[in-house]
């Protein structure tokens, strides 16, 4: 007796032929299904790169920068009124173990900065004045993008440093002989621009003068309203919790102490929380894709009835045609997801570069991407290739 035949499965060449036989012939179709899933996948990719990529720049500034500053300012009064910090509280803070640099600054009240004389009173860009101690620099980690910082002898003169938001809000993107601001009643030289400054945003929108210019030019009182601590980093929790007490010790309650790479940490970790806002946008165009895909195979199933008929007369088995069109739906959203992560990939160097960022790209962004494409392949190709299967050769040659 005959034993009965045995049909063998589809070898793995055969099977990409085969699979890829639709795609081929409909390029056109094949890529805008596609589409869906690239910008799904593109946009996983890119958010999740750009994240990386944003908190390495971030957490490379403040490793830096340093993490051992702490912030020392004067708070609020029991009514409401800003509390004053004594003139000898930096002096003090300075004696304490494990300090190693304190730099103050002191807002100087009811004094605006301008272009020229010429422009109206009320157009203050919100900017403020401060008198700065000569290490300010050197504390705070902020570095000069033109001219010089004030020295013992331009504190004492009618000279300014303007931060970096200060200067582009005046217009001044140099330094050059002559060049002044118009300062409460007079012309101030300018004697430098700043950086910006990361762990001190309040020098961003400062006009630095001199403590002695400011209390004779200016009429400051010379109380500081910012002090600038710098300790050992293995002391710094040690420091923090007697900063207060020792900036003032009649109301130690009217001081405010922070420490700025804590709040630099914190920004990073809610740019990971907005990150999960576009990563929900990326889902929903993968899943539209998916949609696509789906509908894309079940019209290649009733197009192609001849060649499922004509495969199955020829000895193809059910599970031969089943697992030909998943495959194809499967290669289909792989092309996709691969294109997807290319692109991603692409706008993530190129954003990062234009920032200045180290260009990261996770690991569980293109592997989750090509795993979300190969997934919503195998879910949106499952439906389409049953139905393929389940045609018989005489029902699928009959319809041609």
């Amino acid at each position: 007796m005959t034993p009965a035949y045995a049909p063998r499965p589809l070898a793995l060449t055969d099977l990409l032929r085969l699979s890829s036989v639709g795609l081929r012939t409909r390029k056109l179709r094949a890529a805008l299904s596609a589409l869906g899933i690239a910008i799904g996948v593109a946009a996983i990719v890119a958010v999740l790169g750009l994240s990386a990529s944003s908190q390495a720049g971030l957490l490379a500034e403040i490793d830096r920068l340093g993490t051992n500053m702490l912030t020392v300012s004067n708070g609020e009064t029991l009514f409401g009124q800003p509390a004053e910090l004594p003139v000898t509280a930096p002096a003090m803070i300075g004696r304490i173990a494990g300090v190693t640099a304190v730099q103050d600054t002191a807002y100087v009240s009811n004094v605006n900065v301008y272009r020229s004389p010429l422009i109206p009173a009320i157009d203050t860009n919100a900017l403020s004045v401060q008198a700065a101690s000569l290490g300010l620099l050197r504390a705070t980690g902020v570095t000069l993008a033109h001219g010089r910082f004030l020295n013992a002898a331009t504190a004492r003169e009618p000279v300014a440093v303007l931060g970096a938001l200060a200067a582009q809000r005046l217009g001044i993107d140099r330094v050059f002989a002559g060049e002044r601001v118009w300062l409460g009643s007079q012309w101030f030289y300018v004697a430098g621009i700043l950086d910006p400054a990361v762990l001190a945003p309040a020098i961003d929108t400062s006009v630095l003068v001199g403590y002695p210019a400011a209390e004779v030019y200016l009429g400051s009182d010379g109380h500081p309203s910012t002090i600038y601590v710098r300790a050992q980093t293995s002391q710094v929790d040690a420091v923090q919790p007697l900063l207060a007490a020792t900036a003032n010790p009649q109301a130690p309650s009217q001081v405010d102490v922070s420490q700025p790479s804590a709040a630099l940490v914190a920004r990073a970790d809610a740019q990971s929380a907005l990150a999960g806002l576009f990563l929900g946008l990326g889902a929903v165009a993968l899943l539209v894709g998916a949609v696509g895909v789906a509908n894309i195979m079940i019209i290649a199933v009733l197009e192609r009835r001849s060649e499922i008929g004509l495969r199955r007369a020829l000895g193809a088995t059910r599970g031969h045609i089943r697992v030909q069109f998943l495959a194809e739906a499967i290669l289909l959203a792989l092309g996709g997801g691969g294109a997807g992560v290319a692109a991603g990939a692409f706008a993530t160097a190129v954003y990062a570069s234009a920032k200045g960022w180290a260009v990261v790209i996770p690991a569980v962004a293109w592997t989750g991407g090509l795993g979300a494409a190969l997934a919503i392949g195998a879910v949106a190709g499952l439906l389409p290739a049953l139905r393929a299967a389940r045609l018989s050769p005489t029902q699928a040659l009959w319809a041609v």
